[in-house]
């Protein structure tokens, strides 16, 4: 992703135990690794990636935390906002955001507490329709950006070319 964009990495600290502490399972390595690399910010002009963000807008457990509260509420009434899903509650098994677009369009992980090591992204395309990918959050991400034939959710087809813009300015 750095050679894609042309980035240079932040190398940002994080402590991932508080983080992984309060989603009571691990994030996948690679989407570590692009969080301490990126923060958060948007690729390519459309696609949104969260990491850490003082403004809260790409910040990752601030948004986590937010679809939670909704889903949460949705479901008192009998619906979840990522059916046929809910979102991850600790502990349980659900969906985590970690990015989308411009389109609408939504990436998810398929997170099981009980299966730690497994990170399937479930994509939820703007018409609604759900896409499974067994595949790492950079590959997924690397495809998104540079594989026009990776549809419905490849970006490259508009040629907006493979760069990176932080949500905020970073002093790390």
């Amino acid at each position: 992703m750095v050679e894609l964009t042309g980035w240079e990495p932040l190398e940002i600290s994080v402590d991932w135990e508080v983080i992984e502490g309060e989603l009571q399972f691990p994030l996948p390595v690679d989407y570590k690794e692009l969080f301490e690399t990126f923060g958060g910010g948007v690729f390519s002009d459309s696609v949104y990636f969260l990491g850490s963000d003082e403004g809260l807008a790409f910040d990752f457990l601030t948004q986590w935390r937010v679809a939670l509260s909704v889903d949460q509420e949705a479901r008192a009434v009998g619906v979840s906002v990522v059916e046929p899903y809910g979102i991850y509650d600790p502990g349980g098994k659900g969906l985590v955001p970690w990015g989308s677009t411009e389109w609408a369009d939504e990436y998810f992980w398929l997170v099981d507490a009980d299966k730690p090591a497994e990170y399937p992204i479930l994509a939820r395309a703007e018409d609604g329709e759900w896409h499974r990918h067994d595949m790492s959050t950079s590959e997924f991400l690397y495809r998104v950006l540079a594989d026009a034939d990776f549809q419905p959710f490849g970006v490259a087809q508009y040629a907006l070319g493979p760069t990176f813009e932080p949500g905020y300015e970073n002093d790390n």
